[in-house]
C-alpha cells in the first residue's frame, strides 16, 4: 500500500513538471495591444502608457519560469520579453525624443561613451523575469543571440526609428519561422534603411549588419548573401550573384522615437 501510494506521488509529480514544461504562454493581451497601438512599424506609446495590457502582460511575463521552456517557446518567449520591457522603459519616461535620452551621459551624441562606460539604458537590469534581474543587453547578448538565428536582429525593436517594424502582434512558438521570415521582408523592404542600385552594384544598408556582422557571417554566409533571400526573388537573385563585387555602405541610424 505504501509502495503504491509513493508510485502514485511521484507520477503525480512526473505530470505536474511535464504540465509546466507543456503549459503555452498567453499572449493574447499583449497582441491586442499592439494590434490596436501599433501601425506600420509606428507606435502610440501615449495611448500605451495608459493602457492596462500592457502591465498585466509584464507582470504574466514576469512570473514565468524560462526554465520551463526550450526551442521556439524560449526564443519567442524573450523577443517578447525584450519588446515588451523596451515599451515599458519608454511609457516610463514618455513624453521623450529618443531612448538614448536615458542614457548617461545623455542623448544620442554620448551613446559611444555610455557605450563604453556601461552606463546605457540598455545596461541598467529594468528586465525582472521569475525572480531573476537582467538587463535588455543582457536579454540580447546573453541570451537571444547565442541561439544563434540572425533574424532576431528584424525581431528585437529598440524604440529608434532605425530599428526594424515593430510587429504588432506577439511572437508565437508555433509560427515563430513564418514571423522572423516577414520580419526581415519588412525591414529589407524599408527605402531609407536598405536600398540598392544594382546597376552601380552598390548598396547602403543598416548599421545593424555592421554591428551584428558577425552574427550573419556565422550562418558561412556574408551579409549580402544572407540577406537576399528578403528581397524580391529578381532583386535578390541579383544580389545573390553579385554579392562578392557590390560595395557596401551603412545608413546613418536615427535614434529618435518610432512613434
Amino acid at each position: 500500500m505504501l509502495l503504491q501510494s509513493v508510485c502514485c506521488i511521484g507520477a503525480f509529480a512526473l505530470l505536474t513538471s511535464f504540465a509546466a514544461f507543456a503549459a503555452p504562454l498567453d499572449n493574447s493581451g499583449y497582441t491586442a495591444l499592439l494590434a490596436e497601438h501599433v501601425k506600420d512599424g509606428r507606435v502610440n506609446y501615449k495611448a500605451i502608457k495608459q493602457d492596462k495590457r500592457l502591465t498585466d502582460y509584464l507582470d504574466h511575463l514576469s512570473k514565468t519560469d524560462p526554465k520551463t521552456l526550450s526551442g521556439k517557446d524560449e526564443l519567442a518567449f524573450w523577443l517578447n520579453v525584450y519588446n515588451a520591457f523596451t515599451l515599458k522603459v519608454m511609457c516610463d519616461h514618455y513624453p521623450l525624443k529618443s531612448i538614448t535620452d536615458l542614457n548617461s551621459p545623455g542623448g544620442a551624441g554620448g551613446l559611444v561613451i555610455a557605450t563604453v562606460l556601461k552606463s546605457t539604458i540598455w545596461d541598467k537590469p529594468l528586465v525582472e523575469i521569475h525572480g531573476k534581474k537582467y538587463s535588455l543587453n543582457g536579454v540580447e547578448n546573453d541570451i537571444i543571440r547565442p541561439k544563434g538565428d540572425p533574424r532576431v536582429h528584424f525581431a528585437m525593436v529598440c524604440a529608434a526609428k532605425s530599428c526594424p517594424p515593430l510587429r504588432n502582434e506577439a511572437y508565437e512558438p508555433a509560427k515563430l519561422n513564418e514571423q522572423l521570415e516577414d520580419q526581415g521582408r519588412d525591414f529589407l523592404a524599408q527605402n531609407k534603411k536598405n536600398n540598392f542600385d544594382f546597376s552601380k552594384k552598390s548598396c547602403n544598408i543598416s548599421n545593424i549588419f555592421n554591428w551584428f556582422k558577425g552574427d550573419f557571417e556565422k550562418t558561412g554566409k556574408s551579409v549580402l548573401q544572407y540577406i537576399a533571400r528578403f528581397l524580391p526573388k529578381e532583386q535578390g537573385d541579383m544580389l545573390l550573384a553579385n554579392a562578392n563585387t557590390f560595395s557596401v555602405n551603412y545608413t546613418e541610424y536615427d535614434w529618435s522615437i518610432n512613434e
